[in-house]
């Protein structure tokens, strides 16, 4: 046995380390809205949609920039912004407003909606369960793919009429891949930007997470009963202690161990991140991130048992998604860090493998090589290495 505890354990415990510290200090009680958005001198207004299997979900419109109000909202593009695991769409908030993607957007004249994905704060609603029942917890991100955008996607276009452009990061960016390869949102969709895409998860670099997934960590913790992640309301002893026995280990920058060495993040952004960070997701989700991890594909959740899986696809092994299946006309932008411990460099070039046959005019892959995976969100120089790039691509798409 050994003598430390595991990286895997790390993970956990800087995770609900994390979450207490997010408890203690409110978590934006007021809404995002209220909070974030509203305190900088934008209008914002928040919304709620339901999904095909009764999921309630929150999602904030920003519809107007601070100046140029008198435009109306329906003569705007909008776009669609969506958070990666842990996060919610305050995300999009954290820094000052020239620095913030959201802000930045609303500035330039886009109709910002922001997408906040089931079990988080702000969608944490069900028809018919309540956030203590352990089904309200059955699912991965595969229901995020087939549910969660669509309702978001549909709700948009009901309210402006028009075509969203899509913006994802981390996970945000595999639910919208996986939508695409299997030919939906197509109506809807007028492009995707995905920063530090997620989808190929076989060279994955954060030992912490790796480690963790060799030692089939979330397992245990779905098997022992844990449905929820992080659990709410849990404070654990000598959180700090517990952590800094690892030989080796940071106890400083949890996020660098997790994400890459960030470049460019200020410490005010990241006071403000831990401030509503983590946000919860199903430990199923997890789960169903480390079999990809571990087999190196893109499936659907395995259910281990031949017979299972039968039950739920009709077939004895999950369904792949297949990327090469992506509309070639569909025009897409990926921003990707050379520094990244998440979305690794080599499992991003075996993305664009699978895209090798896009149209070439459609298709722009965007490299940093200083950037890791909060970079894309939060670094203060983001807006010149990567969201006017972006927002360039998107008048492409006029």
């Amino acid at each position: 046995m050994a003598k430390y505890p595991s990286a895997s354990t790390l993970l956990l415990v800087a995770l609900l380390y994390v979450s207490a510290a997010a408890k203690i200090n409110g978590l934006y009680d007021n809404g995002i809205c209220k909070s974030l958005v509203e305190t900088q001198g934008y209008t914002c207004q928040e919304h709620q949609v339901m999904t095909e299997d009764g999921y309630i979900l929150g999602l904030q419109r920003i519809p107007f920039g601070r100046f140029g109000n008198n435009s109306t909202a329906d003569q705007k593009p909008p776009v669609l912004l969506q958070h990666g695991l842990t996060n919610d769409a305050a995300a999009w908030l954290l820094n000052p407003p020239d620095q913030a993607l959201a802000f930045i957007l609303a500035d330039q004249g886009f109709d910002v909606w922001l997408a906040n994905a089931r079990g988080t704060k702000s969608s944490r609603g069900h028809k018919s369960l309540s956030t203590n029942d352990p089904a309200y917890w059955d699912w991965t991100w595969d229901q995020l793919a087939a549910y969660d955008l669509p309702a978001f996607f549909n709700y948009v276009n009901n309210q402006t009429g028009q075509k969203s452009h899509y913006v994802g990061h981390s996970l945000g960016t595999l639910t919208v891949l996986a939508a695409l390869s299997q030919q939906t949102l197509i109506n809807s969709l007028r492009s995707a930007a995905l920063l530090s895409p997620v989808a190929h998860l076989g060279q994955i670099s954060t030992l912490l997470v790796r480690v963790g997934t060799q030692l089939f960590y979330a397992e245990q913790l779905y098997n022992f009963g844990l449905r929820e992640f992080p659990p709410q309301g849990q404070l654990l002893q000598t959180l700090q202690t517990i952590l800094c026995t690892h030989p080796g280990q940071d106890c400083s920058n949890i996020m660098t161990a997790l994400t890459g060495p960030n470049c460019c993040l200020s410490p005010s952004s990241l006071d403000l991140y831990y401030k509503h960070t983590p946000q919860s997701t199903a430990t199923k989700n997890f789960v169903h991130l480390s079999q990809m991890i571990r087999s190196g594909t893109i499936r659907m959740f395995d259910y281990v048992l031949p017979l299972v899986n039968m039950q739920h696809y009709n077939q004895f092994t999950p369904p792949v998604y297949n990327m090469a299946n992506i509309p070639k006309d569909v025009p897409l932008f990926l921003g990707y860090g050379g520094r990244d411990a998440l979305s690794d460099v080599n499992d991003v070039k075996t993305l664009l493998n699978d895209l090798k046959h896009h149209d070439k005019d459609k298709l722009v892959a965007h490299y940093i090589d200083e950037y890791a995976h909060m970079d894309f969100i939060m670094g203060g120089n983001a807006k010149q290495k990567v969201y006017d790039p972006l927002l360039a691509f998107f008048r492409q798409q006029y």
